[in-house]
């Protein structure tokens, strides 16, 4: 089986994640630059291509159905598998939890559309495509993500800003953990259907457990506080992606987590780094970050 894999959006989160892990099992790494190579004859030979492009939200619209559209003529030209980093978007409010392969893509907003239409139009060509489905993302440095950019900056003076209810479940993806899951499937490949979906279910947490849990491994208490919504609305007119930011919304007041049933059948020796792991990681470039051992005895004695 080949080991040659073409990255798109290597600088970006997932893309970056996935680009180290395949490098360090030993794949062949090519990197793609936009608006300079060429995409048809950088994926010649490429035996997977990992779709690591995600544009700005309000850039969706515009751009995402042509992006991907040119990835599946690249991929079918030279029947590439491509692995798509997939999303909870799909789904939709209304759905009872745990949400999986079979769970009905039923999302009646705008990027939730976007997402559906995409997915689908992978199947539709006949694509050999890997939908690796998860929820938000614990990065290992400030990448501008979600928990980094929005709820961690004030974890060094105990506080956990939370953008919904911290009492129900929410899904989360280490992104080293999520780059060798891209691996390990792109290394299955050939034992799997022309397309799948498979959820990574990762680490669900409520916003409690996440404070708890960063608690232990700062070594300081860390408690919830909610988010304010309000700047973001004042910004609103300035700043074309914030209306998105409260599409998007009601996933932190949804309940959900992945169900995980069919990855665990597919890689049933793979192992999730442990909440507290991908927490002191995601916080470790935050000022008053400790070592596991000291973060450990200290929270204990505490």
């Amino acid at each position: 089986m080949g080991k040659t894999v073409l990255i798109l959006g290597q600088s970006g989160r997932f893309g970056r994640a996935a680009s180290e892990a395949f490098a360090k099992a030993g794949w062949q790494v090519r990197g793609f630059t936009r608006g300079q190579d060429d995409l048809n004859k950088a994926a010649r030979g490429a035996d997977v291509i990992v779709m690591g492009w995600n544009p700005p939200y309000h850039h969706w619209a515009a751009q995402l159905a042509g992006m991907h559209a040119q990835v599946r003529r690249a991929a079918l030209a030279n029947d590439a598998t491509v692995i798509v980093p997939g999303n909870v978007y799909v789904f939709g409010p209304d759905q009872g939890m745990p949400w999986d392969e079979t769970t009905p893509h039923r999302a009646t907003n705008l990027l939730g559309r976007l997402r559906i239409d995409m997915e689908a139009a992978y199947r539709t060509d006949g694509v050999r495509t890997i939908i690796l489905r998860a929820g938000d993302f614990l990065d290992t440095e400030a990448s501008g993500n979600w928990f980094d950019l929005m709820m961690a900056t004030k974890v060094p003076r105990g506080v956990l800003r939370y953008p919904g209810n911290p009492d129900i479940p929410h899904a989360w993806a280490s992104l080293p953990d999520l780059g060798r899951a891209a691996v390990a499937l792109a290394e299955r490949r050939d034992s799997l259907r022309r397309f799948e979906d498979v959820p990574f279910a990762g680490i669900t947490m409520t916003g409690h457990e996440m404070a708890q849990a960063l608690t232990r491994v700062r070594g300081h208490d860390v408690r919830v506080r909610a988010l304010a919504w309000w700047p973001f609305r004042l910004a609103w007119p300035f700043m074309p992606m914030v209306k998105h930011l409260f599409e998007m919304r009601y996933l932190w007041d949804t309940p959900h987590r992945l169900n995980d049933a069919k990855f665990k059948a597919l890689l049933p020796d793979f192992r999730v780094t442990p909440a507290d792991g991908a927490l002191r990681a995601a916080t470790a470039h935050l000022p008053g970050a400790v070592h596991a051992a000291g973060g450990a005895a200290r929270a204990a004695a505490g």
